[in-house]
């Protein structure tokens, strides 16, 4: 079998969320074999009708990674090749997706989540598909019955804790405090149109403040934040505590962010992380993988579905993507229980809200922010 990956719509590729730091993680080329179900443990025999490898095409955010042994392994056992495509933040392969339903340029999408997954099925992107496995059933529930959900997180204010303590300036605690001189100029967020964590503080913005979201945000604005288009430009680019250029100590991530500076930190390894995560005004999202409609290998792509889902797979998830399995009873590792925060009350929105309001609440962010 021959290895091959695409990158496309991407100018910063975010590997795991963390792309400098993951050596050895996603290479330069990909090749999946999927098993006929969940285990992972039996070898297949899905081939095409000239007798070769089924090629499966899955789509996903620049952030899909697994460590490269556990894809060996799992292509050595089975006989589909599995092409990826690296295409963008979430909200991008989303409105790649939603412009090819029907007729699409892959077969697995990887990476829709739950602010994005009503307008996936709006459009009816996908061919609906659970796979039968040992999932937390309110993250099935998620997924309406359509999309199989693969993991979640939260969604939260990160901070550089060296550049206030450096500073000497006392770090925010709530959302309303972003809007304060004290933090003047140094908040980044991205673009809910074009990014998914940005839409997620969006809603959560939403969620907590109500029909004053926009005041919230014309007050944000007044305050000198910057937006860009995605999470690596935001986290990798802006971030003081990035590990690039930026000078802005807070910044829209994930509360499983901190982690990484220790997995992936030079030796001798920190015994605690540089940042931290800011608890209020959190929001949960849940991430699915689904079979786009109009696929002409269907069964094979349910099969890599349900490999997505496989425990190995699963138990891979919190070091290499810094995000909770959807499967129950994987076990996690101690630096991510130790230093990964699991909210008690995250902010959520009703999904038939979101899909009645996401696009409207999109465009009036727009003006206020952008215009």
């Amino acid at each position: 079998m021959f290895r091959r990956f695409f990158s496309q719509g991407s100018t910063a590729p975010a590997v795991a969320r963390f792309t400098a730091l993951t050596t050895g993680l996603l290479t330069t080329g990909l090749v999946l074999a999927a098993c006929g179900g969940t285990s992972g443990g039996e070898t297949s025999t899905t081939v095409d009708t000239n007798g070769d490898p089924v090629v499966v095409r899955v789509i996903t955010h620049d952030s899909f990674a697994l460590t490269e042994s556990l894809v060996a392994d799992f292509e050595a056992e089975n006989n589909i090749v599995l092409e990826l495509i690296a295409a963008g933040d979430a909200g991008e392969i989303v409105n790649r997706a939603v412009l090819a339903a029907g007729n699409p340029d892959g077969d697995v999408l990887f990476g829709v989540d739950t602010t994005l997954l009503s307008r996936a099925i709006d459009a009816d992107v996908f061919d609906p598909y659970v796979a039968d496995a040992p999932l937390r059933p309110e993250l099935v529930k998620a997924g309406l019955g359509v999309v199989t959900p693969v993991d979640d997180g939260d969604v939260c204010i990160n901070l550089d804790d060296a550049w206030f303590a450096d500073n000497d300036v006392a770090p925010p605690t709530t959302l309303a405090d972003l809007t304060k001189p004290a933090y003047a100029d140094l908040l980044v967020v991205q673009n809910p149109a074009t990014s998914s964590p940005g839409l997620a503080f969006l809603m959560a913005t939403v969620a907590r403040f109500g029909d004053d979201w926009p005041t919230y945000w014309q007050d944000l604005r007044d305050n000198g934040v910057e937006v860009v288009n995605g999470w690596s430009e935001a986290y990798q680019g802006q971030f003081s505590a990035g590990g690039g250029s930026g000078d802005r100590p807070i910044v829209v991530s994930y509360a499983t962010s901190p982690p990484a500076e220790i997995v992936y930190a030079a030796d001798p390894k920190p015994t605690r992380p540089s940042t931290s995560v800011m608890l209020d005004g959190c929001y949960r999202q849940i991430e699915f993988a689904g079979v786009l409609r109009g696929t002409p290998v269907a069964e094979a792509a349910k099969i890599v579905v349900d490999w997505l889902v496989s425990e190995p797979v699963q138990e891979d998830f919190p070091l290499s993507m810094f995000v909770f399995p959807a499967r129950e009873g994987v076990a996690l590792p101690t630096v991510f229980t130790n230093f990964a925060k699991r909210v008690d009350a995250p902010l959520e929105i009703d999904p038939a809200t979101i899909a009645a309001q996401r696009e409207t609440w999109v465009e009036e962010w727009t003006q206020i922010v952008l215009r």
